[in-house]
């Protein structure tokens, strides 16, 4: 291969919105990609939680080609049989009632943002309040803007929607008090894990308490499970640790292993709040994502994945902890299954680059957590692997 890795920015004609490493990316076969130049990386990233199945499934390819050759798109004028496929699968696995699919994770908040304003209205309520969280993501529009926690991204893009009341996480006291009284809050929007936060789980008693307090007030329970969801922490859903259920569960990333699709999956609080010409989306449902989604699920049970996320995060992160012990400059190393955050002293974003150079795709969220979401096929050795190439370079960076 002779192509040369372009620098950042890569074109004069693609709008300057991320800032990029200077790499192009060529193929990739399981845990492993190759960049134009043929240089290999483990990649410990997984395009951000979404490629479940690694790269180059031998299972998934063929499948997805034959639904090329057969149908990628169909209005939804008309019905998808595998969006009734998915679906089904969705419900027996969260035990709620019903879906609507959309093509990202945005969407499916955005969606979970009107079903609990439109929940309100059909209450009469005029000016419905949505509770969400401190250092919350859920997404780049303006609503979902609105209800994301991080001053830094909204910046430059008010005034955002109004409608929402803001908490830290894991303190129900403060919950309680931002809320007695107000007639008008009509859903709770958390993730189960912030993602984009900086790896932040919510604890197992803190979340069966704002379950109670829903079903007390006649709220909706809304969880955005589009980062932590489809077997990423040993569970399909992350709030299954808890053994509740939400009415409302925006999903996206890891459902369709690499293609582009979500869904909001609602239960019987909610699955009928929408009613034709209410909501609705151009390629949600398409015959492809659905493909995608049937087989992804499929698969992650022929090969024990949710089984294999939970024993080799936990081989991951004992490494981590046991490599770092004794750093003084390692504030956290928290998560569950392969959804880990190592939480620094000092901001870290430098480590992206020193990890691309040394063989190791994986990103830093919050400034200062590196975050770890492989695909859920990665094998114990090569959860040993990251743990080479990264120690030292935490190492040495908290030494500099």
């Amino acid at each position: 291969m002779n192509a040369v890795a372009p620098a950042a920015p890569s074109s004069p004609h693609v709008m300057n919105t991320y800032g990029r490493l200077p790499i192009a990316m060529s193929h990739g076969r399981g845990c492993r990609v190759w960049d134009v130049n043929g240089k290999a990386y483990l990649d410990a990233l997984a395009g951000i939680a979404v490629n479940t199945l690694g790269h180059g499934h031998p299972k998934l390819v063929p499948a997805l080609q034959e639904q090329v050759a057969k149908m990628m798109h169909c209005c939804n004028y008309y019905h998808v049989p595998d969006q009734e496929r998915l679906a089904q699968l969705l419900v027996e696995r969260s035990g709620l009632s019903n879906v609507f699919f959309c093509s990202t994770g945005l969407e499916a908040n955005e969606a979970a943002l009107k079903l609990a304003r439109k929940y309100g209205h059909d209450k009469g309520i005029e000016r419905p309040e949505i509770v969400v969280y401190e250092k919350a993501f859920h997404g780049r529009s303006i609503a979902t803007l609105s209800a994301t926690g991080n001053p830094k991204i909204q910046a430059g893009f008010g005034p955002l929607v109004e409608g929402f009341i803001r908490v830290p996480v894991n303190d129900i006291e403060a919950l309680k008090k931002a809320t007695d009284g107000n007639p008008n809050v009509v859903a709770v929007f958390l993730e189960t894990i912030q993602g984009e936060g900086g790896i932040n789980p919510m604890r197992v008693q803190y979340l069966q308490d704002v379950r109670a307090l829903c079903d007390a007030r006649d709220w909706l329970l809304m969880i955005d499970e589009v980062q932590c969801g489809m077997g990423r922490t040993g569970k399909w859903f992350a709030h299954q640790w808890a053994g509740i259920q939400p009415d409302v569960m925006p999903l996206a990333k890891g459902l369709g292993s690499g293609v582009p699709i979500g869904a909001v999956v609602a239960g019987p609080k909610a699955a009928n709040i929408f009613q034709p010409g209410n909501h609705g989306t151009t390629f949600g449902g398409n015959p492809l994502a659905m493909r995608a989604g049937v087989e992804t699920i499929r698969i992650m049970e022929e090969d024990g994945l949710l089984e294999n996320a939970a024993t080799v995060g936990a081989h991951l992160r004992s490494a981590l902890e046991k490599g770092l012990a004794g750093n003084p400059g390692v504030k956290d190393i928290r998560g569950q299954g392969l959804m880990i955050g190592i939480e620094l002293d000092k901001p870290c974003g430098v480590i992206t680059q020193r990890a691309a150079d040394a063989g190791l795709l994986l990103s830093v969220t919050a400034d200062s957590v590196i975050r770890l979401v492989p695909p859920l096929i990665m094998t114990a050795a090569e959860a040993d692997e990251v743990c080479a190439i990264l120690l030292p370079l935490i190492h040495a960076f908290l030494a500099e």
